[in-house]
């Protein structure tokens, strides 16, 4: 049995190409209209599997024949132009995380035989391809349950430094195996331990969701965040690219919820918040929480903003961002993400880049050994902060 996936994004059409063969069927992929309906003339499907959003032609701007490009999304076209002008019958399945039910009862109205909302199991797509087409060939059967794929495909910068011990844990490999929508780039920042070799090691088997930007002198926290993120910005299939701290004192559960508000939103960064108003407390002894909240009001009225925690290690934003404001180095180790908003209130003007950031309050963030800033370290921030009014004035 043949399938034909049609996906622009790369994690979606390597994680449901590998589930589908291993599951017995001959798999092809496609990343647009065009290229699906070449594809299509050769390999002769038994089953598509296709994405609504996605580009109707390549990058070339190749046109093929009689279609016309008239839906409300790509997706839809590739049905149209089957059904109506080949007049052909080969099974269709949608997978999209549009919930426009207008467009979902058109796709049914054009002919599709199924149609699954993002996000959704390899387990369901699985059975779904068996009642549509039968079951494959192969004896080999990969585990399917408890896999996802997301609705927007993300990517994650993990700057390392000496972190042997928590990578070596199994929270990263388990996220990664259940969500795979999600990239996650680890940026080895200069490790003088085995960070690197442990990282090698926990990219095997995983070369499609995890990637590795190595650093060989550390640069500090500022540089390798920035460094990693421009790494992923070149690549067109991520809908969000975001940071987060090694440590995991922002879990996952935590970030995903910045990518749902994002998704979900106009925003275009989403910075996680530990304000104490919410819950989580930043800290308890006293003598600190009084410099942190001096810090912090200091950094308020620097931006010119009403953010409550600017130095929180877990943001999400859009490529757009990333493009515009992290292409040259960082003046500071520690506050560039003060450093990020002072840039886009430059470009934006500071209406419109408010407007555009927003503080989801976190819902488990801890401490953990070594992050907290000495008190010397907090006397140097307030230097930093002023030399940055300064040069961002």
């Amino acid at each position: 049995m043949r399938i034909l996936i049609v996906d622009d994004q790369e994690l979606v059409l390597l994680s449901l190409e590998k589930a589908l063969v291993d599951q017995g069927y001959e798999v092809q992929s496609a990343k647009n209209v065009i290229s699906a309906i070449e594809i299509f003339d050769f390999f002769i499907p038994d089953l598509i599997i296709a994405d609504i959003n996605m580009p109707a032609t390549s990058e070339s701007g190749k046109v093929y024949g009689n279609i016309s490009f008239d839906e409300k999304a790509p997706g839809l076209d590739l049905v149209s132009y089957l059904r109506n002008v080949r007049e052909d019958n080969t099974p269709m399945m949608i997978l999209s995380g549009n919930l426009d039910e207008e467009v979902i009862e058109r796709g049914f109205e054009l002919g599709a035989n199924d149609y699954m909302k993002k996000p959704l199991s390899l387990n369901e797509i699985a059975i779904r391809v068996k009642r549509l087409i039968g079951g494959g060939s192969a004896v080999k059967r990969t585990e399917t349950k408890e896999k996802f794929i997301q609705d927007t495909c993300v990517g994650v910068v993990i700057p390392c430094y000496n972190e042997e011990e928590r990578l070596l844990g199994d929270d990263f490999k388990r996220f990664i195996n259940k969500n795979l929508g999600y990239h996650l780039c680890f940026v080895n920042d200069g490790s003088t331990d085995n960070t690197l070799e442990v990282l090698n090691k926990l990219r095997e088997g995983n070369e499609d969701h995890i990637s590795i930007y190595n650093c060989d002198e550390n640069g500090g926290k500022a540089e390798a965040v920035r460094l990693g993120m421009l790494h992923l910005a070149k690549q067109s299939q991520f809908d969000y690219i975001g940071f987060l701290d090694a440590d995991l004192s922002t879990d996952f559960d935590d970030f995903q919820d910045l990518v749902k508000t994002i998704s979900n939103s106009d925003y275009q960064i989403v910075s996680g918040s530990r304000i104490e108003r919410v819950g989580a407390n930043i800290t308890k002894e006293s003598a600190r929480k009084i410099i942190s909240q001096s810090i912090n009001f200091i950094i308020r009225k620097t931006l010119g903003m009403p953010f409550r925690d600017t130095q929180c290690g877990a943001k999400i934003m859009t490529r757009t961002v990333v493009e515009q404001t992290f292409q040259k180095k960082f003046l500071t180790k520690w506050l560039f993400d003060v450093e990020i908003f002072m840039r886009m209130r430059n470009i934006y003007g500071l209406k419109k880049a408010q407007a555009m950031l927003c503080e989801k309050p976190l819902n488990r963030w801890i401490h953990t050994d070594g992050s907290k800033l000495s008190f010397k370290d907090s006397i140097k921030i307030v230097g930093q902060i002023g030399q940055i009014a300064f040069h961002y004035r």
